[in-house]
């Protein structure tokens, strides 16, 4: 019996005449991984990640997940399926004026009905699992707090709740780092790998940051010109590798130093 969870076949994504995002990826991904794609601004990571759960459309190519087309879905069967899909995103996309909790809520969502959704109906259940959630992530005192009140670091932290309260089978994060200085950076990875192995997760985790992707990654994707240019083991990602990688953008490979966290936190990264 197959163990793969996702595969993508000749994916492509092309933005005008000029501009090539993607240029035929092929990669499966087995249930349980932990994923780590690496890779330049513009490389096509982002593009890639979104295109998984359609957030993007692609141009061309299969998205294969869970025995689904993902690229053949639209309406309900699309929310249906993308509700069994995590997101964590750079910049947190929570409801600033929402307390914590209700944002963590949010992500049950995609699996209710319209009418409960629309009147905020969540279970008990649900409720229990949010509250859960957050104390497993340290924010136990953060619950009735608005969202906008919290740091960077306690932000990403109410994200991956949100993203797990929803009980994916895959979960995607979209730079979540890259706007956290290192003390925040460790935190939030942490709470990442440790749920995302506790809950059997195939994650797949987008970082400009090849430490990070070194110290938690099972698997490293390099991404460069839209196509993958390494697949393997964080043991066999040398150094020659990277800098071909990178290429006059190391730079982009390290942290953002607390000092800069905030003239980068408005910053999208491909």
């Amino acid at each position: 019996m197959s163990n793969t969870i996702l595969s993508i076949k000749n994916l492509k994504k092309q933005y005008d005449k000029d501009v090539h995002a993607l240029r035929g990826i092929d990669v499966e991904f087995n249930a349980g991984e932990f994923v780590v794609v690496i890779g330049p601004s513009g490389a096509g990571k982002s593009t890639f990640i979104r295109c998984i759960n359609r957030m993007i459309d692609p141009t061309s190519g299969e998205i294969v997940f869970d025995d689904v087309h993902m690229e053949k879905l639209s309406g309900a069967k699309l929310r249906r399926q993308r509700s069994s899909i995590g997101m964590i995103f750079q910049h947190y996309n929570l409801v600033g004026r929402v307390n914590v909790i209700k944002n963590v809520l949010y992500g049950c969502l995609g699996k209710m009905s319209v009418f409960r959704s629309v009147l905020g109906l969540y279970s008990e259940d649900d409720k229990r699992e949010a509250v859960r959630l957050l104390e497993k992530v340290g924010l136990t005192e953060q619950i009735y707090k608005r969202a906008d009140a919290l740091s960077g670091g306690q932000m990403q932290r109410v994200g991956i709740c949100r993203a797990i309260v929803q009980a994916p089978k895959l979960l995607l994060a979209d730079e979540p780092i890259a706007s956290l200085d290192p003390k925040s950076a460790d935190i939030v990875m942490d709470q990442i790998k440790e749920i995302t192995q506790e809950q059997h997760l195939t994650c797949i985790v987008n970082l400009h940051q090849v430490e990070y992707a070194k110290r938690y990654a099972s698997r490293i994707i390099g991404i460069k010109g839209g196509l993958i240019v390494f697949d393997g083991t964080p043991q066999e990602l040398t150094d020659g590798i990277i800098s071909s990688i990178y290429e006059g953008r190391e730079e982009q490979m390290e942290l953002a130093s607390s000092k800069t966290v905030s003239a980068r936190a408005s910053v999208q990264y491909a």
